[in-house]
């Protein structure tokens, strides 16, 4: 499910290194947190030469940072296999980041009451470089479910969390996401354009955008997108399930009404000015 958001990343990991120019980057602190990026999970093992390969780096270079970071704690090395794994400091990092969402504290209770009522996954995200992030998810009763949950990728292209994000920026900002979601596949980008132009129309007319089909056939999703304020990055807040459960009209009318009044109230939360 989210080979392709790390597909996805993994070209877009190549811009920091054209940042050359500026003199304010800095190279080596880049190159080390890439590395921290190609472990997919915090249960996943790597050797030197496949961090090498995911990062594009020599493997000597790879060699002094997975060392470095050893040293720190951000990686462990495992002698048995001589791999190495994600280390205590990357985990004690993101559940600082994670502590101080606010955000995520204010929608966890009103997210488990949509998924609740819609029988649905309910999904908290934010866009990571090319993909959408997910950081709070909440699940109904229903056995047919996304196996997807906090900390999970998914594409920024196709689906309702990615088109949302993408319909609430601003047009500059749009336009610069969709040009490199283009720089990665020539091929499909002009059925990708016309998925977020519709998403876009979609979110002007409706406050939403939806995924019916288009990331995964199985799949239907709408989406909302909306800023907590308190200087953390836009987000979006997304209900999906099994597309049988879900057809269109339902999705977009029921589920989607049900969607905006959960974004209000979490805004409400937020000590944000809500219009009813």
């Amino acid at each position: 499910m989210e080979d392709m958001a790390d597909m996805e990343d993994a070209a877009d990991a190549q811009a920091p290194a054209e940042a050359g120019a500026d003199r304010h980057f800095v190279t080596a602190l880049a190159r080390g947190l890439e590395v921290l990026r190609c472990f997919p999970g915090g249960d996943s093992f790597l050797a030197n030469h496949e961090i090498a390969e995911r990062c594009g780096l020599p493997k000597s270079t790879v060699t002094r940072l997975t060392y470095t970071l050893t040293r720190l704690g951000y990686l462990h090395l495992v002698p048995e296999s001589g791999k190495y794994r994600l280390g205590t400091a990357t985990a004690a990092l993101g559940s600082t980041m994670l502590a101080d969402l606010d955000v995520r504290q204010v929608a966890r209770p009103l997210m488990q009451r949509l998924a609740t009522e819609t029988d649905a996954v309910v999904a908290l995200a934010t866009r990571d470089r090319l993909s959408m992030l997910y950081l709070e998810c909440a699940r109904g009763g229903s056995i047919v479910t996304l196996s997807l949950g906090v900390g999970s990728r998914i594409p920024l292209a196709t689906t309702a969390a990615g088109r949302a994000h993408l319909a609430g920026l601003p047009p500059a900002g749009r336009a610069e996401l969709m040009e490199r979601v283009r720089a990665l596949d020539e091929a499909a980008w002009p059925a990708l354009k016309r998925g977020i132009d519709l998403a876009v129309e979609e979110c002007q007319a409706t406050g939403c955008a939806s995924s019916l089909g288009d990331w995964m056939q199985e799949v239907h999703a709408v989406a909302m997108p909306f800023s907590p304020g308190h200087g953390l990055p836009m987000m979006a807040l997304s209900v999906a399930g099994a597309a049988q459960y879900f057809p269109a009209a339902r999705l977009l009318g029921e589920v989607r009404a049900k969607l905006v009044e959960t974004v209000r109230e979490i805004g409400r939360g937020l000590g944000q000015r809500v219009s009813a």
